[in-house]
């Protein structure tokens, strides 16, 4: 196994890929929530009010759920657009997405 190859790496195949514009928003959103999280740490050391950590508790895991959901949607749309070989109409995509979703809502409630 080469060097710089990750340990659980497919052999032949680079684990790494170039960054995108897509994974910069992820990061960026990623970094937001971790701010979010210490946010939470330091209303638990100053003692806040139970409530005012649970509110802030639902954001961050709104947060996550979001990035989730970006993810996947990414996903799906790089998938179909290997196994066509075409590029598919975004706005087609987003409404099949949106379908999906909240689908996916409903099964969570």
């Amino acid at each position: 196994m080469a060097a710089d190859a990750a340990p659980d790496a497919v052999p032949g195949t680079d684990a790494r890929r170039a960054m995108t514009e897509e994974d910069a928003k992820i990061l960026n959103r990623l970094a937001r929530i971790e701010g979010q999280v210490r946010g939470l740490q330091r209303m638990m050391e100053q003692g806040k009010d139970c409530e005012e950590i649970l509110a802030q508790l639902a954001a961050v895991k709104s947060a996550l759920d979001r990035v989730g959901t970006h993810l996947i949607s990414h996903h799906m749309k790089d998938c179909l657009e290997d196994t066509t070989g075409t590029q598919l109409d975004p706005a087609a995509l987003e409404r099949a997405f949106d379908v999906f979703f909240k689908y996916v809502q409903c099964m969570r409630s």
